[in-house]
């Protein structure tokens, strides 16, 4: 009954959206076009892990006069629900995650952590239709690159998340990305979008960051595996804690291409120009301070430069797992100590549950910054994520979890750090939960 009720769902969204078929569109978010959901249930879970976490270190320094630097045993619960809902004219996917944590060592770290992506897509008319992408979340310690998710239509990596932190600081975030496509003829679209971020962070020494921007795009079918287009990004974005402000304008090339059945190349690429202000303190000249009564004054500080911009992914998706690559150079608010970065970013993943008892993702992602705004310099991050499930029992997985990061420097030699974590634990998914209020 399940499956006639999805067919019959199907059998009335598709010529909804057919219009919009070809491969995926990086530049407008697009997640891989064989990621499509088509099920219409939730899957709610409930785990319990204990974990060893080594290489935490908060907003503060050790009796050397170090950053800290702390390892401890713990102990987490955690709860979600991720899955994707049809109606006639609208797809909704949903990812949320909650999680409880405590550090027997290390209570200073312990917390409540939160994750969600969600996107929503509604056809306004037959040819033109409506997408909402969110991802929002509340954590301690962002150092991992978000990658793609079944359950959701967009690809995560296209909206702004911190994720080279270098403290272990309780921070929240959220990204918004709103976008009206209109479909002119079968080969001929455009795309208008509004774009925006906030970023907050528990201790005060570090900033926080608010960004909008206004994006759009005209794409032009080639061929029914290829698509090429020319867009426009503005990014407006000012921080917390310091009168800084930073404005970026960029202006891409696009392409995309179904290479083969699940195999699929989108990117853009281009150059950007960015805009940076700030005001800093500087010291006197003696004989002006006596003069004055003051010892420092405040200086207004611009810059401006143009940089590549670009985003290439490659992905081939198949009924139970996927695997995709890519590299991105864009302008980012930095990690809450330097403000304004150039960064280029590089990401491959790889997951799948196709096997009769296991299922298997792993991750692993390399950043490198160049701070532009208050404070000139590099800084880098490595990080590296393994994630593999069993079946024990009806329902019931065993999971284990290895995660690893570095942050590095050339220019800052207190910057560098290692941080591991390894994670055993059940977790529980009772099946399909069907959305009858709905």
């Amino acid at each position: 009954m399940n499956f006639v009720r999805a067919a019959a769902l199907l059998a009335c969204a598709n010529p909804i959206f057919a219009q919009f078929g070809g491969p995926s569109i990086l530049v407008r978010g697009q997640a891989p076009t064989g990621m499509a959901a088509s099920q219409i249930d939730f899957t709610p879970s409930l785990g319990v892990n204990a974990s060893y976490n080594s290489g935490l270190g908060g907003v503060s320094l050790d009796a050397q006069g170090l950053p800290t630097n702390d390892s401890s045993y713990g102990i987490s619960v955690n709860a979600g629900i991720s899955g994707t809902h049809l109606w006639k004219h609208t797809r909704l996917g949903l990812n949320y995650g909650i999680s409880a944590q405590h550090y027997t060592q290390a209570s200073f770290f312990d917390g409540i952590n939160q994750n969600l992506s969600l996107g929503l897509t509604h056809s306004l008319s037959r040819h033109s239709v409506l997408s909402i992408n969110i991802g929002a979340g509340i954590s301690s310690q962002n150092n991992t690159a978000p990658t793609l998710l079944s359950t959701v239509p967009f690809d995560p990596g296209t909206l702004y998340r911190p994720t080279n932190d270098f403290f272990d600081n309780r921070t929240a975030y959220g990204s918004t990305q709103v976008n009206l496509t209109m479909q002119r003829s079968t080969r001929l679209s455009f795309s208008l979008g509004v774009t925006g971020n906030l970023t907050r962070r528990r201790s005060t020494a570090l900033f926080g960051d608010t960004g909008e921007g206004a994006r759009g795009d005209m794409q032009y079918r080639l061929s029914r595996r290829s698509t090429v287009g020319v867009g426009y990004n503005y990014n407006h974005f000012t921080f917390t804690g310091i009168a800084s402000s930073t404005d970026v304008h960029a202006v891409v090339g696009t392409y995309s291409l179904l290479v083969a059945r699940g195999t699929e190349f989108s990117g853009f690429a281009g150059v950007a120009r960015y805009e940076t202000k700030f005001v800093q303190f500087v010291a006197l000249d003696p004989v002006v301070a006596a003069l004055l009564g003051i010892t420092s004054a405040q200086r207004v500080t611009y810059s401006s430069n143009f940089t590549p911009n670009f985003s290439l992914r490659l992905s081939h998706v198949v009924k139970r797992g996927s695997i995709s690559g890519g590299v991105t150079r864009g302008i980012l608010p930095g990690n809450g100590l330097f403000l304004t970065s150039t960064n280029t970013s590089y990401l491959v993943a790889y997951s799948y549950s196709g096997l009769r008892r296991w299922s298997v993702g792993t991750s692993a992602s390399y950043n490198v910054s160049d701070s532009v705004g208050n404070v000139l310099g590099q800084y880098k991050n490595y990080s590296a994520n393994l994630n593999v499930g069993r079946r024990v029992a009806p329902h019931t997985n065993g999971i284990f979890n290895f995660s690893m990061n570095h942050a590095d420097s050339l220019d800052f030699k207190s910057y560098n750090k290692w941080q591991y974590s390894v994670n055993l634990g059940l977790n529980f998914t009772p099946g399909d939960v069907t959305v009858r209020f709905w």
